[in-house]
């Protein structure tokens, strides 16, 4: 199972705006720059984040894009399923019914074992998460050594 951009470069986006303080703003602009994220690929992956209510536009001379909702209650979860659809590694997971064997099949109780796996990980972590895996990430790292 393999993740495309949608969802890689969706999750970076989000995690570059939502480390900016409650209620600012950012351009779409900025963010491509910060994530190296093409202009316009970007705008068509803001879409569906918009409609899902997790970010909103702001027009004017102070518009952007901003945080919807606080950054905890976002979870990869969400942003996945929404950007990239199932995270089934096959389909028969999703629709049984697509194969015959399906009731049978002990590969397919595997499969339905890595998408309740890999689902119950991004379950677990929120927009907020990462802002601090991200922080841990920037600080310097302290010398081992004393003087």
């Amino acid at each position: 199972m393999r993740l495309s951009t949608r969802g890689r470069y969706a999750t970076r986006a989000l995690l570059e705006l939502a480390q900016n303080p409650a209620g600012s703003t950012s351009t779409l602009k900025e963010i491509a720059l910060k994530q190296n994220i093409s202009l316009r690929y970007l705008e068509h992956l803001i879409t569906p984040l918009i409609a899902a209510g997790i970010v909103r536009t702001t027009r004017g001379p102070k518009g952007g894009i901003s945080m919807a909702r606080s950054p905890a209650e976002v979870r990869l979860s969400e942003i996945i399923q929404l950007l990239e659809g199932s995270i089934a590694p096959v389909e028969c997971v999703d629709s049984p019914e697509l194969c015959t064997r399906s009731k049978s099949c002990a590969s397919r109780d595997i499969w339905c074992e890595v998408k309740k796996a890999v689902n119950n990980v991004l379950e677990s972590v929120t927009l907020q998460d990462l802002i601090e895996r991200q922080r841990e990430k920037e600080q310097p790292a302290q010398s081992m050594y004393y003087v």
